[in-house]
Order: C-alpha cells, then structure tokens, then sequence
C-alpha cells in the first residue's frame, strides 16, 4: 500500500490518527476531496489493514494510573512452552499496556501503568511468583516527554 499511497491518502490518515471521530463530511473537507472519493479510500484503507480499527486515547491521571514503569525480563528458557505459559500470564495483566519480545541484554520488554508504587509491586509480585524468571528489572518513569505519538505517514 506505501508505494501506492499519494497525498491523500498521507492526508487521510494523518486526520483520523489525530481524530478518528471526524464525520466522513468533516474528513472529506479536511484532505480536499468529495465525501464518495474520500469514503472509498478509507474503505481501500480498511480492506488493506492499514486501518486495522479505531481507539480513544484516555486520560492516564484521570483514570489514576499515574504510574508507568518498563520492565526488562532476561530468561534461560526459550521453549515454546515456556513462551506460551509466560505470554498467558503478562497478557493476564490487564495493566501491561505493551508486550514485546526484543534483542539485546535483556528478553522481553513490558509497559506497566498502574496506580502508584504499591500496586506496581502487587503486580510485580504476581508476574515472579507465577513463572521463573533469570533476571528483572523495572524503569520507573518519571515524566512522559512523548506519548502515544501518531506513525509517521509520509
């Protein structure tokens, strides 16, 4: 779909990342075409998962979790039952916001929000007691400098 991306649709979803909840009048406007041209690109967008669905971003401090700490994991097991027990227990955590598997000194990397330091340590608790683990360790944040930035669509 990249190399067959113009202006408009760049345009398309730069809006909607910004604010997915634009009418399909308000979006036409915004990227300068009719609403029927506008509405099949986005279709064209949606049939080729570009656009995979829609979210709404929250107010982490108004929702109390005011906290967020990354989580660097190394282990020596790499079976894939172990991967499969471990993916079940993180994706069990409903405050791990993001999960990924990584190269370097450590394993796996986790984004954790929660309410403050003893809920953080509730769920660390949880996470070592469940699975065995070689090494861990946790990045308390202290400021978000950028958050939830929108993909560079060029």
């Amino acid at each position: 779909m990249s190399k067959n991306m113009d202006h408009f649709y760049q345009r398309i979803l730069r809006a909607l990342q910004n604010d997915a909840s634009l009418s399909q009048r308000e979006l036409a406007d915004r990227v300068g075409l009719s609403q029927n041209a506008c509405w099949r690109r986005v279709q064209a967008l949606r049939e080729r998962k570009v656009i995979t669905g829609q979210t709404v971003r929250l107010d982490t401090e108004r929702l109390g979790l005011g906290l967020t700490v990354f989580v660097m994991v190394r282990t020596r097991h790499h079976s894939r039952e172990w991967l499969q027990k471990f993916r079940m227990i993180v994706l069990g955590i409903p405050n791990v916001i993001d999960f990924y598997r990584i190269a370097g000194d450590y394993d796996y990397m986790l984004k954790i929000m929660s309410e403050d330091m003893n809920a953080f340590d509730a769920i660390y608790q949880r996470l070592i007691e469940q699975i065995e683990l070689d090494s861990i360790t946790s990045y308390i944040t202290m400021e978000a400098i950028a958050n939830n930035r929108d993909l560079p669509v060029c």
